[in-house]
């Protein structure tokens, strides 16, 4: 059952992206509107959307949608029931100003697991692919993150506070912590690319504050079928609610806890 579900995301992934595509370097002529500060959506985001959940729909018409610029859709009075958790364009803001690192990002939890996971990058035309129980696969090919990796020496992958602020002195605390301790940090701009990228052991790690559900959801399930671990700030598996993300190799993700929980 999960082999069909990873394929009809991987369909609507790779359907969506053609629009995607079609509209690069074309972003002046978008509309393009502002949610809250700095957050930003396009008339590409929403076809994106439109065409994932179309082709979402037609193949799980009972499924429920939990998708950013919609919202929910087919949700009833069952929580558990199977729900498909949609960014149809990670990275809105890179792709407004040109710049290529953006994503597609499609989870499904059901039963009170994420199952399927797909983020498909369009410019490199990467795709990553998880399905509980089976590992991560980047472009069909197994990836894994490296379980010996320590914070000295390594490198992590960040997203700045862009519209919400109230953790900004302690994201600049720990942030001075993680400069001085490892050979780099880096922040790309898209949170989805930034936890499969942790998954396929291009970064070491991983962390930020107050990210979305359909930002999170198959990047977490990389992860965790990669090998790593992802939880919030206080160690536990609240992130999807809290917005709170922490994952890497065991060793990365508990020293960057605690550089997390000593400067709070």
């Amino acid at each position: 059952m999960n082999t069909a579900m990873l394929n009809t995301a991987v369909r609507a992934a790779r359907n969506a992206s053609g629009l995607i595509k079609r509209y690069m370097g074309r972003t002046d002529s978008l509309k393009i509107d502002q949610k809250h500060l700095n957050d930003f959506v396009t008339e590409v985001d929403k076809l994106s959307e439109q065409e994932i959940i179309g082709t979402l729909s037609e193949a799980y018409p009972d499924h429920a949608i939990y998708a950013e610029e919609s919202g929910k859709h087919n949700k009833g009075d069952d929580d558990n029931k199977p729900t498909w958790i949609i960014d149809p364009l990670d990275g809105t803001t890179n792709f407004i100003h040109d710049i290529p690192q953006f994503a597609i990002s499609i989870g499904m939890k059901a039963e009170g697991h994420l199952q399927v996971g797909v983020i498909y990058d369009p410019v490199r035309d990467e795709l990553f692919t998880a399905m509980r129980g089976d590992g991560a696969r980047l472009n069909n090919r197994k990836i894994r993150i490296n379980p010996n990796t320590r914070l000295q020496g390594s490198l992590l992958g960040t997203g700045f506070p862009y519209y919400q602020y109230d953790h900004l002195d302690h994201y600049l605390a720990i942030l001075k912590e993680v400069i001085t301790k490892t050979s780099g940090v880096r922040r790309p701009g898209s949170a989805a690319l930034d936890l499969a990228y942790t998954a396929a052991g291009r970064f070491d790690g991983f962390w930020e504050f107050n990210l979305q559900a359909w930002d999170i959801a198959a990047g977490a399930l990389l992860v965790q079928e990669a090998g790593g671990i992802i939880t919030d700030f206080n160690g536990e598996h609240d992130y999807m609610q809290t917005g709170d993300v922490l994952c890497g190799p065991p060793r990365v993700h508990q020293e960057l806890l605690d550089i997390i929980r000593a400067t709070a």
